[in-house]
């Protein structure tokens, strides 16, 4: 086929070469690190916040749970909606005991963003001996429930900050009720939702 000017036909060439664009273009979507352009979920946020639980509790120490988990949502806006943003839920963890979790203080729990740094699917803490880590049921990242760290899958294969998940730093009162820090989304800090953050060894 041959081109005619004004006749809307393309050339065979022409649109090879469009197909061979696209297919490049396609190719590359996957490794661009997404989350640098978008907003984080909470802006600057000056007071703590409690690590409300789905049921409307308060977690607390001597309660939550050796080696278990809930999706917890931060920063909660009365709105349903927005409260239901995957750039807004967290996965809070009460370690298993063999890193730490029988301890009755906020070293025993960690909070990470649930959005994979891969391509965005939610990921979960799977607490059954064997396992205990955080696993991505779209490519397969799984996650070390201590550091926040990919250790397998296509997120471990990314460079820093973006194979390290967000993390909100945790404290206590003095009955035992778990406070999210007011948090610092940077790379160098709290990290960035969906783009991760540096480790410090």
């Amino acid at each position: 086929m041959v081109a005619i000017e004004g006749s809307g036909k393309v050339s065979r060439r022409d649109f090879l070469k469009l197909l061979a664009a696209a297919g490049t273009v396609l190719t590359f979507v996957p490794f661009v690190d997404w989350g640098k352009f978008l907003p984080n979920p909470a802006g600057k946020v000056a007071s703590r916040a409690k690590v409300e639980l789905p049921d409307g509790t308060q977690a607390n120490v001597k309660t939550f749970q050796v080696n278990s988990s809930q999706a917890v949502i931060y920063p909660k806006t009365n709105d349903p909606t927005l409260n239901k943003e995957s750039f807004r839920i967290w996965q809070f963890i009460r370690l298993p005991e063999e890193l730490g979790g029988t301890k009755n203080d906020v070293s025993a729990f960690r909070m990470y963003s649930m959005v994979c740094l891969h391509l965005w699917c939610l990921w979960k803490y799977w607490p059954d001996p064997g396992r205990k880590r955080g696993e991505c049921p779209c490519h397969g990242s799984m996650y070390d429930p201590l550091t926040g760290k990919a250790f397998a899958g296509p997120a471990s294969l990314q460079a820093p900050p973006s194979n390290v998940l967000a993390r909100l730093d945790l404290e206590t009162d003095s009955d035992g009720n778990i406070w999210i820090k007011p948090p610092n989304f940077s790379p160098d800090a709290n990290g960035v939702v969906g783009f991760g953050r540096f480790l410090k060894e």
